[in-house]
């Protein structure tokens, strides 16, 4: 090449953020280029201390002997933090193959390496709530089949909650997985049956921030419900009411916050207490959700009404809250 190149090829070197070092066959620098980009205000550089660490040392002086390059990976730190780079060390062979000097090149990676980084928590994570998703899928085909007797009746179950579980799931992705606001994982299950869901929810008090595994059993709890009204309950005539309301206070035993959910709707005359108990999600309610968020529930059917309170603790939902109406 043309030496008249060279400051172009520099130049060029720079833009692409490539820095070059050359050493003579005693290790000794004789120059180098683009490692000002590393440069500390003080003058002190990790990149150019490491051009004469041991280990480099120690590789230039075996590329001197062998003739052979070689590459490895470093990394140094500073003000903003930790970088990545490849390096290369390679023989400056002369026209007739005599080693005449060493040169070495670093390649920053860092923005390479975070990526690289970030996908895999990512993939991780998405392996991690994958399975979760799998033992709650699991665990409602366990408990949909104990308590039902035909498998149309099984099948009709298994899809709903399985759908609740989707519509859920929807939010806590769109929120690139930190979770669901309460009122629209009410909003969101009621709408999957009801047309009716502006006119016929009453939801009141606070709007916390759900946890993902809180938000999917929310969602649970809120699906059986909206059936369960639909078919039997208030929701299944035209002027028929639900009322939700959502308060977070301190734990009287620990302390911690606690938020507590509460449903409740007048039931239309017909049914009778226990034949409404029969077709209850009363399992998925009382043991399943609550065990889940390691809460407490209660379900409540008295003469004309249904009410269920679920009890989550602190670490399933951010105490932030929207404020209450």
């Amino acid at each position: 090449m043309p030496a008249r190149f060279a400051p172009a090829l520099l130049q060029a070197s720079r833009n692409a953020g490539v820095a070059v070092a050359y050493h003579d066959l005693a290790n000794e620098l004789v120059w180098a280029h683009n490692f000002e980009r590393y440069t500390r205000p003080d003058g002190s550089s990790e990149m150019t201390t490491s051009l004469a660490s041991p280990r480099m040392v120690e590789m230039r002086s075996r590329v001197a002997s062998t003739g052979k390059a070689e590459g490895f990976e470093i990394s140094s730190a500073d003000d903003a933090g930790l970088h990545w780079f490849d390096v290369w060390i390679d023989p400056d062979v002369a026209a007739e193959g005599r080693i005449e000097g060493l040169v070495t090149t670093l390649v920053e990676t860092t923005e390479h390496k975070r990526r690289d980084q970030t996908l895999k928590a990512l993939l991780r994570e998405v392996s991690h709530r994958s399975r979760n998703l799998l033992a709650i899928a699991q665990s409602i085909a366990t408990q949909t089949g104990r308590y039902t007797d035909t498998i149309e009746a099984f099948l009709g179950r298994f899809r709903g909650r399985l759908q609740a579980l989707a519509t859920s799931q929807d939010l806590v992705t769109s929120s690139n997985w930190r979770g669901a606001g309460f009122r629209e994982t009410v909003t969101s299950q009621m709408a999957r049956y009801t047309q009716r869901t502006p006119s016929a929810l009453k939801i009141s008090g606070a709007d916390p921030y759900l946890n993902p595994n809180a938000a999917l059993h929310v969602a649970l709890a809120i699906h059986e419900l909206t059936v369960n009204s639909v078919s039997h309950g208030a929701l299944k005539t035209a002027g028929g009411e639900v009322t939700v309301t959502a308060k977070i206070a301190p734990d009287p035993s620990s302390h911690e916050p606690q938020l507590t959910i509460v449903w409740c709707e007048h039931l239309p005359l017909g049914p009778s207490e226990g034949e409404i108990r029969r077709r209850f999600g009363s399992v998925t309610l009382e043991r399943a959700v609550p065990a889940a968020l390691n809460g407490t529930a209660r379900l409540e059917i008295g003469p004309g009404e249904v009410c269920y309170q679920l009890i989550v603790p602190g670490s399933n939902f951010e105490t932030a809250t929207t404020p209450a109406d």
